[in-house]
């Protein structure tokens, strides 16, 4: 089963859950910005969580389907219409043969997932087939869709009922956002953290998939610049310029910005869909609430789909 790409978007890529493991070798782990969201697409459309699929930023695609398909996307508000008709969201989807979808721009928040039952089949590099553009690797081509573009869906295991999920199951807007204390909080003047966890920030139009620069009162510190080290997505770096940047999946293998916060797991989601302007403000939590609010989300996320059919 093919899929024609007739617009690519603003950015779509193919994505699946990342490639762990080679940091020390300089690769990122790539992956969907919003792993929650990208795993309730996949749910939808009978796949397993980490089959790949299409991550659609700000502006989606214009797809041609060459054979039947069924297909979920979940994520933020996008208009989509099939054939000319609203396609509904976080649903199980027939597509004919010979049909076209649309997907239009995002309404809220930035990013949303396009699930194909089967999964995105291209070629697996280093263990995912997570497109990393800055590396060019994966993918199709190791970058973002193009016209002309051909995709071709993956074999299908078994039956998978039609499914639907809870309006709003996974989708977060920017707000509070949970963080835990960084490894080099201490760099940083009493009054500087402070302001740091007071503070409203806001997304910044330079934020990409290697990080979300927020834009607010700069954080003063002793010392921007450390020996580098490694780092994880959710890290919150402060540069010599005191705005603070969230790194994200494509973000540098290592990194020698003082780090004053980690955002926690569960949390992500709210980063990755925070569009410039949005305003968010960090939340200081410890180790055992960023555990229970993974629980919580893995709880919510199960009890959201149901089956239709």
């Amino acid at each position: 089963m093919t899929i024609r790409v007739l617009e690519p978007g603003a950015f779509t890529t193919v994505q699946d859950l990342g490639r762990p493991g080679w940091r020390s070798s300089g690769v990122p782990p790539s992956g969907a910005m919003d792993p929650l969201a990208f795993r309730l697409a996949n749910l939808l459309a009978g796949n397993r969580e980490d089959a790949a699929g299409l991550e659609i930023t700000m502006i989606g695609p214009l797809l041609t389907f060459e054979h039947d398909a069924v297909v979920a996307l979940a994520g933020a508000s996008f208009d989509a219409e099939l054939n000319g008709e609203p396609m509904p969201a976080e649903r199980s989807v027939r597509v004919p043969a010979g049909a076209t979808l649309r997907i239009a721009k995002a309404r809220r928040g930035v990013r949303s997932y396009l699930a194909l039952r089967g999964g995105v089949d291209v070629p697996p590099v280093l263990g995912s087939r997570s497109t990393f553009a800055q590396g060019g690797l994966g993918g199709v081509r190791g970058a973002a869709l193009k016209p002309g573009d051909y995709l071709r869906a993956g074999t299908a295991r078994g039956y998978a009922p039609m499914r639907r999920a809870t309006p709003g199951a996974v989708f977060d807007p920017a707000g509070d956002v949970r963080a835990m204390r960084g490894p080099q909080a201490g760099v940083f003047h009493a009054d500087a953290a402070a302001r740091f966890w007071s503070q409203t920030f806001r997304a910044s139009p330079r934020s990409d998939r290697a990080g979300v620069r927020l834009d607010g009162e700069p954080i003063a510190h002793h010392a921007p610049d450390i020996d580098p080290e490694g780092v994880v997505a959710g890290a919150v770096q402060i540069p010599g310029d005191g705005l603070p940047i969230v790194l994200g999946p494509d973000g540098p293998a290592t990194g020698g910005y003082a780090k004053i916060a980690t955002v926690i797991t569960a949390d992500l989601p709210s980063i990755a869909q925070a569009r410039p302007g949005d305003t968010l403000r960090f939340v200081e939590v410890g180790l055992s609430e960023a555990r229970a609010a993974w629980r919580e989300r893995e709880r919510a996320l199960a009890e959201s789909v149901e089956d239709l059919t």
